[in-house]
């Protein structure tokens, strides 16, 4: 992986795993009978009638025809060829970045490109991957910071091991925790004066400021471009698709837009502002009661809303409003307004002469800001081009008044979020039943309850059992349950050393096949129109290791012990977070990501603003009564294997004894529904009330999925849910 051509030194070996770049920019491991070394051979491209064609210099011609044969074999034809071939137009994209960076007035010493959009999401549309694009990690969060003679790439633990694997060597890996943060490096590395490129739409004011903060040492400029040079660079970009905008209806909602309004806008006389700026598509989707298909997994709209004491609007493309969409926003005082206009709005907004349809308010719904009254904006989901519209003293800076109200949920979705995860696990049972079956009869496994020796495999299978196949299959039983919507983020099917990438990503052409030898790691969620699931299990179809069992274990206690804590109002998510790692610290064990995050109502599978974690911003919002979180501990170890126990849990008052300090206790309520696989538990490490609990939840797994499963699939559940007990 040279820059922009290889050098390669084709030599004999077996069961050797390497490297190569896919179409997309990824890196995928393939097992071939070779091995790949620097020098010796150059190798060059060209493309001939969609071919490509290999042409070899050597010290040694006679090696040639051998070479270029062996090359052939290593890449599996051209289908690898064409990957390589992505590769070296990743490197040319960082060629010609620079040449735009070079020419640019002023002339850029680097150029910051976030993984977000203009809305700071962590998932975005393929057309808003332009960290992607440029780097070749897939990852959800990172960030890549291009400077003439470097290319470095920060993201945290959950993807360190894929950025390894992805990144060419051109790039540098910054490992969040471990590396300074982007902003510190700029300030040490690059020259006084230095001038930093910016697309201001996709940086939030926090980070905008933070950098500015940073850079003042050394007199540097935080620029903002008028265009984003990736978008330059990224010729065959997606253009926008006009997806439909959906009414979300109150039936799943629970509570009506016109109440969210009216309630809003009693929180922001209570702050003396005069108005909002909603930037965060989640929040838009929850206060305005739509839904769209704008971001894969995500059923969000790209849009904006501004709401003031009398006026509400709602900033999206046209061509994605119904005539439904546009009779319900009517109703509700609700102007429709094109999307591109949100920032000539702010600055209308910040002089008092936005007008729209007078909700409530004053005639001709004019909005007047004055001295006295603010606009509120959430520095965290606010981008700077937008913060750039309004005057300092304007500016009321504090977390966003719909994200605690779209976190607590309320009973109805409290209710459609049990109903969900109930058809959810059921699917789950049924695709473990299926797999199980599968891999006995095709593979040889011993299967999910018995730890015997696994015989050999069918030769020559019709159809393969691989990561992509299986998780296509467990979509297919979602999708035969009411309410299902699609995914509700990519499924998270590992095999093996895979498992141990924390949020791999299988792609059909690259993933490895199931092995009866090895651990089976499967992380997905659905989206349903009455709630949004999320759930992991582990599995082992063969004779599992002591240390497998005793990590599995490990992980399974942890889990235990977040789901029975009972704590008091105003705890966070910080101080909880020991709480399923201590098991695994006994062991000398931990794991690189947070243990828990909350879960959307038929939104966002990631929610805010809470979350349980040992990071600082688990500190920032206490957990209440109805807000939702996961509780996910895990451990892996890379190249072996990886372990992840994933259920959603409901925060409720807790039914404790006392009530020391008039605070009220909260606890936990499980709604996820899959069994644990006994064979990985190690009773012997398991205390008495450990037990019980797993027997308790088997028992009520049991009990609530037994209706929506047929004989078959309910004798292997009520197999799967048999009590342990303290084995010898």
């Amino acid at each position: 992986r040279g820059d922009g051509d290889a050098s390669c030194n084709v030599v004999p070996c077996h069961n050797v795993t390497w490297q190569i770049s896919t179409r997309a920019g990824t890196k995928r491991k393939r097992k071939h009978g070779l091995k790949i070394r620097p020098t010796a051979f150059h190798c060059t491209a060209r493309e001939d009638t969609n071919n490509f064609v290999p042409s070899f210099s050597s010290e040694n011609p006679t090696n040639q025809s051998t070479s270029a044969r062996s090359l052939t074999q290593a890449t599996g034809g051209s289908a690898a060829a064409e990957e390589r071939m992505a590769a070296a137009a990743k490197d040319g994209h960082l060629d010609a970045l620079r040449a735009l960076m070079a020419a640019h007035s002023p002339p850029l010493h680097a150029v910051v490109v976030p993984s977000e959009d203009a809305h700071q999401s962590e998932y975005v549309s393929e057309r808003d991957k332009r960290r992607e694009f440029i780097s070749g990690f897939t990852g959800s969060a990172g960030l890549a910071l291009i400077t003439m003679k470097e290319a470095l790439l920060w993201t945290d633990g959950r993807y360190f091991l894929q950025a390894t694997q992805q990144l060419s060597a051109r790039w540098k890996l910054m490992r969040i925790g471990e590396d300074p943060p982007v902003e510190l490096w700029i300030a040490d590395n690059l020259p006084d004066e230095a001038v930093i490129g910016i697309n201001p739409w996709c940086v939030s004011v926090d980070a905008a400021q933070r950098y500015e903060q940073a850079f003042s040492k050394k007199r540097q400029t935080l620029f903002q471009l008028s265009s984003d040079l990736v978008d330059e660079v990224w010729k065959d970009r997606l253009p926008v698709k006009p997806l439909p905008v959906i009414v979300h209806p109150v039936e799943f909602a629970g509570q009506s837009v016109s109440e969210k309004i009216k309630e809003l806008r009693e929180k922001l006389l209570n702050e003396k502002a005069a108005a909002i700026i909603l930037t965060a598509l989640d929040e838009v989707a929850w206060l305005y009661n739509i839904r769209g298909s704008d971001v894969d997994y995500s059923p969000v709209v790209h849009s904006y809303a501004i709401v003031t004491l009398h006026g509400a609007f709602f900033y999206v493309d046209k061509r994605k409003v119904t005539a439904e969409v546009e009779t319900y926003m009517g109703k509700n005082g609700i102007d429709i307004k094109e999307y591109d206009m949100v920032q000539s709005d702010a600055s209308l907004l910040a002089s008092g002469k936005l007008k729209g349809s007078a909700v409530g308010g004053s005639p001709d719904g004019e909005n007047n800001i004055n001295g006295t009254e603010k606009i509120w904006i959430d520095t965290s989901s606010c981008c700077l081009a937008l913060h750039s519209k309004l005057s300092s003293r304007q500016v009321l800076t504090l977390q966003s008044p719909i994200a605690l109200p779209k976190a607590v949920k309320n009973p109805t979705e409290l209710e459609g979020l049990r109903k969900a995860h109930i058809r959810d696990g059921a699917a789950v049972v049924q695709y473990l039943a299926w797999l199980d079956n599968q891999m006995q009869e095709n593979y040889g496994a011993s299967g999910y309850f018995s730890e015997a020796k696994a015989s050999h495999k069918k030769e020559n299978l019709e159809t393969k059992l691989t990561e992509v196949t299986v998780s296509d299959k467990l979509e297919g039983f979602r999708a035969t349950k009411e309410h299902f919507r699609g995914l509700s983020f990519p499924t998270i099917s590992s095999v093996g050393p895979n498992a141990a990438i924390i949020h791999y990503k299988p792609e059909a052409n690259t993933c490895s096949e199931l092995d009866a030898d090895k651990i089976y790691l499967c992380d997905s969620g659905a989206q349903y129109l009455d709630g949004t699931t999320d759930i992991t299990r582990t599995v082992h179809f063969g004779k599992p290791t002591e240390h497998e069992k005793s990590c599995y274990t490990a992980v399974l206690k942890g889990h235990i012990a977040l789901d029975v804590a009972v704590f008091p109002n105003g705890t966070t998510g910080h101080s909880l977070d020991i709480l399923s790692r201590t098991p695994l610290w006994k062991d000398g064990l931990d794991y690189r990501h947070g243990t828990g995050h909350g879960i959307g109502s038929y939104l966002n599978v990631h929610e805010g603003p809470h979350l349980i974690s040992f990071r600082p911003s688990a500190r920032n919002v206490p957990l209440q009564a109805s807000m939702t979180v996961t509780d996910e501990p895990g451990y892996y170890e890379d190249g072996s294997f990886g372990i992840r126990l994933e259920n959603v849990l409901i925060c409720k008052e807790a039914n404790a004894k006392f009530n020391f300090g008039d605070k009220g206790y909260l606890a936990f309520e499980h709604i996820t529904w899959a069994p644990y696989q006994a064979k990985l538990i190690d009773t012997k490490l398991l205390t008495p009330a450990e037990i019980e609990w797993v027997n308790t939840y088997h028992a009520d797994c049991w009990r609530i999925l037994e209706p929506h499963l047929n004989d078959q699939e309910n004798e292997w559940l009520r197999k799967a849910t048999e009590p342990i007990t303290v084995s010898s």
